[in-house]
């Protein structure tokens, strides 16, 4: 067995003891956080500028821009990315910006060409951000052309994921940024399945959105029919891997592990647990049987709003009509499940917090991951450096 599934095996043995004991991980303590915490519009700005613009957040996906020359343009909390696959096979991310008088370079959505002609003066750049030619250079006068080309940002690719950091010059490695991640994505071989389909839904705080992914506490009263009919309430298993977590549930058929050889625990997923694995601060992934939901969350534009795009992804591309048909069907599903019972309620929890009901939320100790959460999330808002790097276990 190779290293990941023995973690894996160990996951699903402690989550097979919990619905066995009717107990979950928990944290030592209970965890009070304040709700202006959710509310001010300073602490929003100070977290889109120290956490969503020094971070490295995942932006695409590789089978997003599988071939030479494929790119991605999108909003990004208000900066326009464009996202470029270069001759060389290198992702690339700019500033989807013409240097000549700020107009966007490419429309929003995906497409494949080597070179970008800026719509407003005609102006031409090519995939890796370098200016190829000014319209009626003759008449335009002397300009130093090494300083017009498009601003990179940091972008790096690994385990079919790629990262950008929105501010440029800082260093990024996505291997070490994923930690103890890397592996689990690694072993999933992303960059070989087949890209379906997105869809984006509105949201609360990215925070109250964060923290619906991080328990199932709530399986039972807001999934009653749907997720509560697979996997039990308040059972749960939690590890941390720097800000990073992968959350087991269990399902309720897991007692089904006693009849397999322990070394094969670690390769039941989907098939008596399931994982979810977050990857600070935008991303939630949730492996299903037959495909990948991947969400990405966006904060904004104000501190009660955020964004969240849903990524549907397949191991294999049907070959008919009808088997397209049916992804749509299932990800439609999944999709409903989130935005009518997560996303519905979390708007109603923002609602409440601002109501003036209550000074703080309190998150159990069987909400560690909760708890390991907004620890980071304080962690990556200091910058005196006092506060200590969290760990999901004290």
């Amino acid at each position: 067995m190779t290293e990941i599934y023995e973690k894996y095996a160990h996951a699903a043995e402690r989550m097979l003891h919990f619905v066995e004991t009717r107990t979950t991980d928990q944290a030592s303590s209970t965890m009070r956080v304040p709700v202006a915490d959710y509310l001010d519009q300073g602490r929003f700005d100070l977290e889109i500028d120290r956490i969503f613009k020094r971070l490295p957040l995942m932006l695409a996906l590789t089978i997003e821009l599988p071939e030479v020359n494929d790119y991605k343009a999108m909003d990004v909390m208000g900066l326009p990315v464009l996202i470029t696959r270069g001759r060389d096979g290198k992702a690339r991310a700019f500033l989807n910006v013409c240097k000549h008088r700020a107009m966007h370079l490419a429309k929003e959505g995906k497409g494949n060409c080597k070179a970008f002609a800026c719509q407003y003066h005609g102006w031409t750049y090519a995939n890796d951000g370098k200016l190829m030619g000014i319209a009626e250079a003759s008449t335009f006068g002397d300009v130093d052309r090494s300083t017009l080309n498009m601003t990179e940002l940091p972008c790096d690719e690994a385990a079919g994921l790629i990262f950008v950091i929105l501010t440029p010059g800082l260093p990024i490695n996505a291997v070490e940024w994923m930690g103890g991640m890397y592996e689990d994505f690694a072993a999933l071989k992303l960059e070989t399945w087949y890209y379906h389909k997105s869809k984006a839904m509105k949201g609360a705080n990215w925070k109250v959105a964060y923290d619906g992914y991080l328990e199932g506490y709530h399986f039972q009263a807001a999934h009653t029919n749907t997720v509560a009919t697979r996997s039990p309430s308040n059972r749960a298993s939690y590890e941390g891997f720097g800000p990073h977590i992968r959350l087991g549930f269990p399902q309720n058929t897991i007692t089904r592990l006693h009849e397999l050889p322990r070394d094969e625990w670690g390769r039941q997923e989907n098939k008596g647990y399931d994982f979810i694995r977050m990857l600070f601060p935008n991303m939630s992934f949730f492996l299903a049987p037959e495909m990948g939901q991947l969400a990405q969350l966006f904060p904004g534009p104000q501190a009660n709003q955020n964004t969240t795009v849903m990524n549907y992804i397949f191991p294999v591309k049907p070959e008919t009509e009808e088997g397209l048909a049916a992804l749509d069907q299932m990800c439609d599903f999944f999709f409903d499940v989130v935005e009518e019972e997560d996303y519905f309620l979390g708007l109603k929890v923002q609602n409440g917090l601002e109501s003036g009901a209550m000074t703080h939320q309190t998150f159990g100790r069987n909400e560690p991951g909760n708890q390991f959460f907004h620890k980071w999330v304080a962690y990556y808002l200091d910058e005196s450096g006092q506060t200590p790097m969290p760990v999901m276990k004290e």
